[in-house]
């Protein structure tokens, strides 16, 4: 059931305290915990089988897994069994939709490099990205995944957190004035000459 509440005096927005689970859709579910729990060491911590979906009462037998991170996070899949995967949007490259997952320095990174090659896993990276560098690679179902690192950048977060706004406003105004690459600043190029 979705619910709608509208109101002149809105609640205040209490804090969202952080991720508990993103979820997708696998092929097969154990050839995505080997993936998760056998190669990057994440532990299956719950499944869950069902016939109905709770949240709308339709009919599709699923089971639901649940890998935890360190801070007790979780990525999560649904195998419909089926064994179909989620097409990606044809008009959406390849390398927008993913998820990012940090580990703790550059040891463990390129750790993580050699074992993702060890299994056979095509890497790319490490990729330099200023403030934090990163490892790129598919799952079993098509998933791109990003293991990253930070840098000691000082006072970067900090900075970047004041600009924030001004940084959406400025790209809000280059797109409705029409993107010239280059011309905005926003290029990777233009980030690497720019003091700081």
């Amino acid at each position: 059931m979705t619910h709608s509440i509208h109101s002149d005096t809105p609640d205040p927005c209490p804090p969202i305290q952080g991720l508990h689970h993103f979820a997708w859709r696998c092929r097969d579910a154990e050839e995505t915990r080997h993936f998760y729990e056998d190669i990057l060491g994440l532990p299956l911590v719950h499944v869950v089988k069902e016939e109905r979906v709770p949240s709308t009462g339709e009919h599709c037998p699923f089971v639901h897994l649940f890998f935890e991170f360190a801070d007790h996070s979780h990525i999560a899949f649904f195998d419909l069994g089926d064994n179909a995967v989620s097409q990606p949007d044809p008009a959406t490259p390849r390398w927008v939709n993913h998820f990012a997952m940090e580990i703790r320095g550059e040891a463990e990174l390129a750790q993580m490099h050699r074992r993702l090659l060890a299994h056979g896993v095509q890497v790319v990276g490490p990729t330099d990205h200023h403030f934090i560098r990163s490892l790129y690679f598919f799952d079993p179902n098509g998933i791109r995944l990003e293991l990253t690192t930070r840098l000691p950048v000082p006072d970067y977060v900090a900075t970047k957190r004041r600009s924030a706004h001004d940084d959406l406003a400025g790209w809000t105004r280059d797109k409705a004035a029409g993107l010239r690459p280059g011309a905005t600043g926003t290029s990777s190029q233009a980030r690497q000459t720019q003091p700081g």
